[in-house]
């Protein structure tokens, strides 16, 4: 174990590479992505919050926490109808971590269920962690498996998983998600582009934990995927204030799963005409969802971030702040399954 996950809460199937890895400037990164570097082949410096984007990351907690407790509890009850005691949680990190640990908690609190719980990684053109796979395999049924994430964006994870499991007969790939606003997860808390506050920060709502990452030269054959751990940032580390805070709002009744809404077109049309519009010939560079779009401003070089509404402090409120301090424009769109679309600049146009 390494991190500051708590080991009751989570078994983390992950190489420490701490020190290993010489991370890159935000710009650096890039110019190799888009010339072909792999992202998951390198480490972003870590985003330092400005004191004004903690006080929003601190206002969205205030006022989702009680949402995001319920969207916990409702995917966590339709793990428990389909699954029992026995559901082997398997998140995906490092987003979907702190997710599962939410679930574990609620099942725990509800049905006195110590449930298992491991996170590993799965990186989008790479795969999953194999290894991790197999050391789950060794331990657990493959129908006792529930893969679990924060939210889904335009479904390039759900994709990788579903190519994935072809290799894992009796592992169900549907994922298990808080947001589902592209209508891709097998289980989800809600339709709704919901704000869930961890997806606002970094490795410090996520056990200080950086994304994962898969080189030859690092991660050997027998390894499992790498993170490294930033210890330097215990004394900003909010990964237990997070968690302690959407725990201490779960409902003391099941919540009923919603009715999937009514849209006039799929999440992919949606992104399709997105691309159309502004001329995107690469679908990466178009990452849909407040999740996404948060993720676009802290960690890659944005063009512009598309939002329903220009008048969402609510929902948008630390995106605004970030675009504001990055000085990237907010452009007004009728988005319908989304709130906000993280738009990524395309270098060679620059």
């Amino acid at each position: 174990m390494f991190g500051t996950y708590k080991q009751e809460d989570v078994t983390i199937l992950l190489k420490d590479i701490t020190g290993m890895v010489e991370p890159l400037g935000t710009r650096e990164r890039e110019v190799r992505i888009q010339s072909g570097v792999h992202y998951s082949e390198m480490l972003p410096i870590e985003y330092v919050p400005s004191s004004a984007y903690l006080a929003a990351y601190h206002d969205a907690l205030a006022r989702y926490a009680a949402m995001t407790a319920r969207t916990a509890a409702c995917v966590a009850e339709q793990i428990w109808q389909e699954k029992g005691a026995e559901a082997v949680l398997v998140s995906l990190a490092r987003a979907g971590t702190s997710t599962g640990v939410l679930i574990k908690r609620y099942l725990a609190r509800r049905y006195g269920a110590s449930v298992a719980h491991y996170t590993i990684s799965i990186i989008r053109g790479r795969g999953i962690d194999r290894n991790a796979m197999d050391c789950i395999l060794a331990r657990h049924r493959p129908e006792q498996i529930q893969f679990v994430d924060g939210w889904t964006g335009k479904g390039a994870i759900q994709r990788e998983l579903d190519q994935a499991m072809e290799g894992y007969p009796g592992v169900d790939p549907g994922l298990a998600v808080l947001s589902d606003p592209g209508c891709l997860a097998g289980k989800r808390g809600t339709y709704d582009d919901l704000l869930i506050p961890s997806s606002c920060l970094n490795s410090t709502v996520s056990g200080l934990l950086s994304r994962t990452f898969l080189r030859k030269d690092i991660i050997g054959p027998q390894d499992f995927h790498g993170a490294a751990f930033y210890r330097e940032l215990m004394d900003q580390d909010l990964t237990y204030p997070f968690i302690d805070t959407v725990a201490s709002h779960f409902p003391a009744e099941a919540p009923p799963p919603e009715e999937a809404p009514a849209f006039s077109r799929t999440a992919e049309e949606e992104v399709a005409e997105i691309c159309a519009y502004f001329e995107i010939g690469d679908r990466n560079l178009v990452k849909p969802g407040i999740g996404e779009a948060t993720r676009v401003l802290l960690r890659r070089v944005p063009w512009m971030v598309l939002v329903r509404s220009l008048d969402d402090e609510a929902h948008l409120g630390h995106l605004y702040q970030l675009a504001r301090e990055k000085g990237v424009p907010l452009v007004e769109r009728p988005l319908e399954h989304y709130r906000a679309c993280g738009l990524i600049r395309a270098l060679a146009d620059s």
